[in-house]
């Protein structure tokens, strides 16, 4: 067995094997084996037919398909060990060649190892968190556009960004011009901005053309045009009641005036939610930038390819191609693809350092946290906490609960030892 190591990053390994021709052959004999059990000659006990006869019944590329099984499960521990490798997760598997007549089988893999964080002064990181205020005025617009329900603050998960919507929006040139997050109202930028928000799903990242206003808060970009990838980080919008003293007492307000003060309360508590998660977004980038991890890329690739598969249903659904889902925010197929990896790959490298700081502080989740997470992820889809508790059973996805648990109660003790200056509220 020939192995070719390459090291692709600190943290993945990447070996080209080239197998021996006894190993092919032992590889293919369990294939025959394993195929004969399952077809039925007349006149010879399973697993007994002579090969001749069960050649003629077997299908050729499920053999190979089965042989190299075989062969690939007993050669990659060999070559893993022969380079003194301890993997993090399962390698990645691509077969290059392998021939039956030849005795020949060529595979390479790409060898996950543990994930390396050297965190940073995690105790003094910073932020700027906007001034919130909540005037008459804005009170007055949110009433023109009530709804049917109550007034709260709701994250947008079903739908994209409309007007009046508050967004986390993160704006990244092209070149390596830099990139910067902002807390916003959709409708209320510049017209560029604003046009390609509107419809953008959370999480949904887009390409265009921005020319910056000369007001700009970001000095640096302000009067220039340029190409950026704009992701949308979250939505929320807030659902309100129609206006009238009827209404307002079945919503137990005792009159119109007290509705007003209700939805004003809701506001400013919306625009505190949005400004926290305006504010993480700060604190987590100046986490990364201060720290060195560096994490395997089966990690993120295997969450970047999930994020496209779903993307690839979803559309299908619509009778639409990936490709066009690209097209239609502005980007060529491939640089959705590397935009969804870049994606990924930060939030790998988040979910690394974020646990990396829960097990250094000594930090535990018990049966309270875990169920105060339930209620949280319950009202963020609008349903009781038993039926939500339902759905992640039925998903097997117990785990997010602890996760989200994890990241709740680290971003709270990052929150309560970073530097946060308020700054007055400007709207990008």
């Amino acid at each position: 067995m020939q192995v070719v190591r390459e090291d692709l990053n600190p943290c993945t390994v990447k070996l080209t094997i080239t197998c021996e021709p006894s190993e092919v052959e032992l590889g293919f004999k369990k294939a025959y084996k394993a195929a004969s059990k399952s077809i039925k000659i007349p006149g010879f006990r399973p697993g007994q037919a002579p090969k001749a006869l069960v050649d003629a019944q077997v299908n050729p590329d499920a053999l190979r398909e089965v042989a190299a099984e075989e062969i690939v499960k007993v050669t990659w521990k060999k070559a893993v060990e022969a380079e003194n490798l301890e993997p993090y997760l399962q390698p990645y598997v691509e077969i290059s060649k392998i021939d039956q007549a030849e005795n020949a089988c060529e595979f390479w893999i790409k060898v996950p190892l543990k994930p390396q964080v050297e965190l940073g002064d995690y105790k003094s990181l910073t932020a700027k968190r906007p001034k919130i205020d909540v005037d008459d005025k804005e009170v007055e617009a949110q009433i023109d556009e009530m709804r049917k329900r109550r007034g709260s603050r709701e994250a947008v998960t079903d739908r994209g960004a409309e007007d009046g919507d508050s967004a986390v929006v993160n704006i990244k040139l092209d070149n390596d011009g830099g990139e910067h997050t902002f807390m916003t109202v959709v409708g209320k930028n510049f017209k560029e901005l604003d046009k390609v928000l509107v419809g953008m799903k959370a999480e949904e990242m887009r390409s265009a053309d921005l020319k910056f206003p000369k007001d700009f808060q970001e000095k640096d970009w302000a009067g220039k045009k340029a190409h950026a990838q704009v992701t949308l980080r979250s939505i929320a919008t807030l659902r309100l009641p129609e206006l009238d003293d009827e209404f307002a007492q079945k919503l137990n307000a005792d009159n119109l005036g007290d509705l007003k003060t209700r939805i004003k309360e809701a506001m400013l508590r919306a625009k505190l939610d949005n400004s926290s998660a305006y504010v993480n977004e700060q604190i987590m980038d100046d986490l990364v930038a201060k720290s060195k991890i560096e994490v395997p890329d089966n990690l993120w690739e295997t969450v970047a390819n999930q994020r496209l598969r779903d993307l690839q249903q979803e559309q299908g659904r619509k009778g639409k191609s990936l490709q066009q889902y690209a097209e239609e925010q502005g980007m060529k197929i491939e640089e959705f693809v590397e935009a969804i990896s870049a994606e990924a790959k930060m939030f790998v490298v988040r979910a690394q350092a974020i646990q990396e700081i829960f097990v250094s502080e000594g930090m535990k989740i018990n049966t309270n946290d875990l169920n105060e997470e339930l209620v949280h992820f319950a009202q963020e889809y609008g349903m009781q906490p038993k039926d939500a508790l339902d759905i992640l059973k039925a998903n097997d996805s117990l785990q997010e609960l602890q996760h989200r648990s994890v990241n709740r109660k680290v971003m709270t003790f990052l929150n309560g030892h970073a530097q946060i200056e308020e700054v007055d509220a400007v709207s990008a």
